[in-house]
């Protein structure tokens, strides 16, 4: 009988959410090869391995109908990729120069013994939440982490 991992399973090796999982399943992006009796989905290696490739191109920056394209058969070229990653670095940039000249604005205040308003502390905070990439990417380390992990179990076999 082939190795096969519930959604459950697949969700702690990857470290993605079963809400996710059953997600991508529902908008047609990664569905399970099979179904138990009882209904659970089961993945199996072959899943596994389309599931890397859809984290991977959703970590170069592609949305995911860019994806569902992509796996279609529709290829991006190496330049279009770039073009999309210098896009989302700019972007990033750019927020985090907000951030920057909102936290010194904040600093400058305070050091005046000025307190900052409530409407400047929500700006801040604003600035601040669009900076939580930084806990995306990190994320996403740690399930290429997983991956690795489970790529050294199936080659064992």
């Amino acid at each position: 009988m082939p190795q096969h991992w519930k959604v459950g399973d697949l969700a702690k090796l990857t470290g993605l959410t079963v809400r996710t999982l059953r997600f991508y399943d529902q908008i047609g992006l990664f569905s399970p090869s099979g179904h138990s009796d009882s209904g659970h989905r089961l993945y199996y290696e072959a899943d596994i391995k389309k599931l890397h490739q859809i984290l991977s191109l959703k970590d170069l920056g592609l949305s995911l109908e860019e994806i569902q394209s992509v796996l279609k058969g529709h290829t991006y070229t190496p330049s279009h990729i770039v073009g999309i990653q210098i896009e989302r670095v700019r972007k990033n940039i750019k927020n985090q120069q907000k951030l920057l000249a909102e936290l010194e604005r904040v600093a400058e205040q305070m050091n005046d013994q000025d307190p900052p308003s409530v409407d400047e502390f929500i700006s801040l905070l604003e600035t601040m939440k669009m900076n939580h990439e930084k806990y995306i990417i990190e994320h996403r380390l740690r399930w290429e982490h997983y991956f690795d992990q489970l790529g050294d179990l199936l080659s064992e076999k």
